[in-house]
């Protein structure tokens, strides 16, 4: 298993491996959608490799539940 690269280190674009790629954001960044519930709209949490983390009553709720975990909230439509 390939080596994760830190936010400190330069890596060539060309030479990244097909697990690190897989790897960035993991620990950033988190994805906000709606899903479906039981008919229900909620909205879910996932990690930047599509794990996922949570799911909350509204768009709002999953965003602050983002921050206050850590990662950075990308709304996907």
């Amino acid at each position: 298993m390939a080596k994760p690269v830190s936010k400190s280190e330069t890596v060539d674009a060309h030479a990244i491996s097909r697990q690190q790629l897989l790897a960035l954001g993991l620990n950033d960044i988190a994805y906000v959608r709606d899903v479906d519930i039981d008919g229900s709209t909620g909205f879910g949490i996932f990690a930047a490799n599509g794990q996922q983390l949570a799911i909350m009553p509204d768009r709002e709720t999953a965003v602050a539940a983002a921050w206050e975990n850590g990662l950075a909230p990308v709304t996907l439509h």
